[in-house]
């Protein structure tokens, strides 16, 4: 029985405790409550639009970023298919270049590059 007494008694001065401390806090006035409800509200306004017009605007950049990397992507399919058609015709002259810059050098080189080639052929 002795527990269950001391818990009655702390629970007694808890309470007491709590409304002294309740006592020594100093509380608002209406007015300083008006005021101070009306500022937190504002700054959270001023947030809240200030939030909105730039979500608005990296929204916007962001469309148009994404629209013109499409319109690059979209140039540059249509041009390496064009090259593409233009270089199924082309394959030959390579290979035909291929073929003689294996056979030796040739008039167009510098005569540095003839010289390398002569030793390395050696």
């Amino acid at each position: 029985m002795p527990k269950e007494a001391k818990t009655k008694k702390e629970k007694k001065h808890f309470f007491k405790d709590f409304k002294a401390e309740l006592k020594k806090v100093i509380w608002p006035t209406p007015k300083q409550l008006v005021n101070n409800t009306v500022a937190v509200i504002t700054i959270v306004l001023i947030t809240a639009v200030i939030v909105f017009v730039l979500d608005l605007a990296f929204e916007k950049m962001n469309t148009y970023g994404i629209n013109k990397l499409k319109e690059m992507v979209d140039n540059k399919n249509e041009i390496s298919n064009s090259e593409i058609s233009n270089d199924e015709g082309s394959n030959d002259e390579i290979s035909n270049e291929v073929a003689n810059s294996e056979e030796g050098p040739t008039d167009n080189q510098e005569p540095e590059e003839q010289a390398q080639e002569n030793t390395e052929s050696e």
